[in-house]
């Protein structure tokens, strides 16, 4: 499948589920009568917040010493002036004995899906959102354990989180203003709270909004292609930022920080797709990480990786 399908769809109004890679290199399309036989299943609910336990979880993920490597090359490519901003990932071997579907089934997120027995996503980040001629986005930058005294205050005035969060507020912003018209920030860096595992974190996002006209559905494909990959979870500047994650993440993200959405012939809903579970020949993977800047403490950094390994 390509954007040109999705725009072909769009054209004729045709409701449909589509996914997309990190590297929006594979998409897949389906019209939404044809999910259940495809075996995919989707829910988006906004009021959802996202519970979870992590008593059944077991982790095991890279260690400190060999992120800090990866976290160290960096910082220097920041000091190279080739990324200002990027999102370290890496992969985390979980056992639980639950499947992809009973993890499904369980989860109450506001943006989930199961793919086959391949994957779940069970994600609290929306991608965009397109309703009568308005599209929006809502990038989430900042994440903090919600016991820690007086934790709202303290990600709001932190000035690292302050600075990673306007470069991904501005980087959205510029995307934004490829596809639409008026792009203005609606509301800046506001909490939600998630609960995760035996903690509760607290997540800062901001809204983004412009105007796309009343022809846009002939042309989702050139809007999702355009926007892709989602800022939030790639960096600034982008093209230099992506062939920096290549080289030091040493794994395939797969559709792991891609997104997935769905058109009901009227408006468009979509999800960046993180807190994600990959099945493999060896057992479940959890993808997860968080953004890096000059700024970044690697404890911290490794903590928020770790911190966002849970299921619902």
């Amino acid at each position: 499948m390509t954007f040109e399908d999705i725009n072909s769809l769009g054209a004729k109004r045709e409701p449909f589920l589509f996914i997309v890679d990190f590297k929006a290199q594979n998409i897949v399309l389906l019209p939404l009568d044809k999910l259940k036989e495809n075996d995919i299943e989707f829910e988006i609910n906004e009021e959802y917040k996202l519970k979870s336990h992590e008593d059944f979880l077991q982790k095991d993920g890279i260690s400190f010493e060999k992120y800090k490597e990866k976290f160290d090359f960096v910082i220097e490519k920041i000091k190279n002036g080739e990324t200002y901003l990027l999102n370290l990932t890496q992969p985390t071997a979980i056992k639980t004995q639950l499947s992809l579907k009973e993890i499904y089934n369980a989860a109450n997120a506001p943006y989930k899906l199961r793919y086959k027995d391949e994957f779940v996503c069970f994600s609290p980040e929306k991608f965009i959102s397109i309703s009568g001629d308005k599209i929006s986005t809502h990038p989430m930058k900042g994440t903090i354990d919600a016991s820690i005294p007086n934790a709202k205050e303290i990600i709001l005035k932190d000035k690292k989180e302050m600075a990673e969060h306007i470069m991904v507020v501005d980087l959205l912003r510029n995307d934004l203003s490829i596809v639409a018209k008026n792009v203005k920030v609606e509301e800046f860096r506001y909490i939600t709270e998630i609960e995760a595992g035996k903690k509760k974190l607290l997540h800062v996002s901001s809204h983004i909004s412009g105007e796309v006209g009343d022809d846009w559905h002939s042309k989702i494909g050139d809007i999702l292609k355009s926007l892709l990959p989602a800022g939030s979870i790639s960096g600034a500047p982008k093209r230099s930022t992506l062939e920096i994650i290549q080289s030091v993440e040493g794994y395939e993200r797969g559709y792991f920080s891609g997104v997935f959405g769905v058109y009901d012939g009227e408006a468009l809903e979509s999800a960046v797709m993180i807190r994600f579970v990959q099945k493999t020949q060896d057992g479940y993977i959890y993808k997860s990480g968080g953004g890096i800047t000059f700024d970044s403490s690697v404890k911290s950094e490794y903590d928020e990786m770790l911190d966002k390994v849970y299921l619902p």
